[in-house]
C-alpha cells in the first residue's frame, strides 16, 4: 500500500514541517485555548455519526487531533475505537471518549500511509486533518480498502473559501508594499471536486454538504496568532518564511477596511465540507433499472395531478378487492 501511494504523490505540503508545527502548538501550556474551532466541527461531525442508525464494532478516528470527535462518541454507536494521529505529542494529549465502556487504542500513524489491513473497520472518521495530505485521492483509496463492505467514511475538511478575507488582505498588502505576493494561505479542496474524488475511490451513496463558521477577532494579528496556536499555519513547500512588518500592517489595515465589522472586529470565514461515503455491498439499496419507471419525465410539470391519479387508482383497486372478498364471504 505504501509503494502505491508514494508512486504518484503531489508534493505540495512539507509534512515534516507540519508535524513540527503541530508538535510545537501541542507543547504549549495553553494549547486547549485554541481548540474552539476543531471542537465545534468535531461536535457537528459526531452528530452525523449518530444519524446513522447502527452500532459500529470497529471504528478509526483518522487524524484524531486532541480527540475533537472521539470524545463525543458513545457505546451505543461504537464498540472499539482506534485513535491515530501523525503527531505523537498531540496523540498523547488526545481526550478519550466520555463513555469509558468504549475500548480505545491510540497509535501514531501517517494519514498518507495507513498501516491497517484491508477490511479492518466498519466506520472511519476524519475531522479537519486531510487538508494537509499531499495526495487526497490516494488517501481516499486507502480508506476504502480499510473499510469492510457496507462500511462508511464520515469526514470533514476545510473548503476552498476558508480564510478568503485573510488571503485577499495579505495579497493586496504584499503587492502594495513589495510589488508582488506569495502564497501565505494553504490551498484547500473545492467542494465541486470532493464528490468526484470519492467516486473515483469507489465510494457510493455519497452525501456532501457545506457549512460556514464565521469567527470575529480584534484584528488580523489575533487571527494569525490563533491559527498558529491551532497548528494550522502554512506548511506548503513554497511558503514565504518571513513577512515584513510594513506588509503586515498594510494587510491588517486592508483587512479591516474591506471586511471589518461595525464593532471594530474583523471576521474570519471557515468553510467546512462534510462528506459521507459508503463502501459498496450487495445489501445496499440500488436504483431501479432503466425503463422500469411509471412516470414519464415529460409529465413532471403536472406531478401533483399524476400522483393524485396514482393514489386514487390504488384506493379504488384496494376497495374493489375488499368488495370481492366480502361478496365471497356472503356466498359461502
Amino acid at each position: 500500500m505504501q509503494n502505491a501511494t508514494q508512486a504518484n504523490t503531489m508534493n505540495v505540503f512539507d509534512r515534516k514541517a507540519k508535524k513540527m508545527q503541530r508538535d510545537r502548538s501541542a507543547s504549549s501550556s495553553d494549547y486547549l485555548v485554541y481548540n474552539y474551532l476543531k471542537d465545534e466541527v468535531g461536535y457537528r461531525l459526531s452528530d452525523r455519526v449518530f444519524d446513522v442508525n447502527r452500532k459500529f464494532k470497529d471504528v478509526l478516528d483518522l487524524g484524531c487531533g486532541f480527540g475533537h470527535v472521539s470524545k463525543h462518541l458513545t457505546q451505543d454507536t461504537v464498540e472499539n475505537l482506534v485513535m491515530c494521529d501523525s503527531s505523537e505529542v498531540v496523540l498523547e494529549k488526545a481526550v478519550l471518549p466520555e463513555d469509558d465502556s468504549i475500548v480505545v487504542k491510540k497509535m501514531v500513524a501517517d494519514e498518507e500511509v495507513l498501516p491497517f489491513e484491508p477490511n479492518s473497520f466498519d466506520l472511519i472518521l476524519s475531522s479537519l486533518s486531510l487538508h494537509w495530505v499531499n495526495q487526497l485521492p490516494g488517501t481516499f483509496e486507502q480508506i476504502m480498502k480499510c473499510l469492510r463492505p457496507d462500511g462508511v467514511f464520515i469526514g470533514a475538511v476545510f473548503g476552498g473559501d476558508t480564510l478568503y478575507e485573510l488571503r485577499g488582505a495579505l495579497q493586496l498588502g504584499e503587492t502594495e508594499r513589495e510589488g508582488g505576493f506569495a502564497a501565505h494561505i494553504s490551498p484547500f479542496t473545492a467542494i465541486r471536486d470532493v464528490g468526484g474524488l470519492l467516486n473515483r475511490a469507489g465510494f457510493t451513496m455519497l452525501t456532501i454538504d457545506t457549512d460556514e463558521i464565521q469567527i470575529g477577532y480584534p484584528s488580523m494579528f489575533e487571527l494569525m496568532h490563533d491559527l498558529k496556536g491551532m497548528g494550522e499555519n502554512n506548511a506548503t513547500w513554497i511558503r514565504k518564511l518571513h513577512l515584513h512588518r510594513d506588509t503586515l500592517f498594510a494587510a491588517s489595515a486592508i483587512y479591516k477596511e474591506m471586511y471589518g465589522n461595525e464593532d471594530g472586529s474583523v471576521p474570519a470565514t471557515f468553510q467546512i465540507i462534510y462528506m459521507i461515503g459508503w463502501k459498496p455491498d450487495p445489501s445496499q439499496p440500488r436504483p431501479l433499472e432503466r425503463g422500469t419507471g411509471n412516470i414519464s419525465m415529460k409529465d413532471l410539470y403536472r406531478l401533483d395531478e399524476v400522483v393524485k391519479k396514482a393514489t386514487d387508482d390504488i384506493v379504488n383497486q384496494t376497495a374493489k378487492k375488499y368488495v370481492e372478498i366480502d361478496n365471497d364471504k356472503k356466498q359461502k
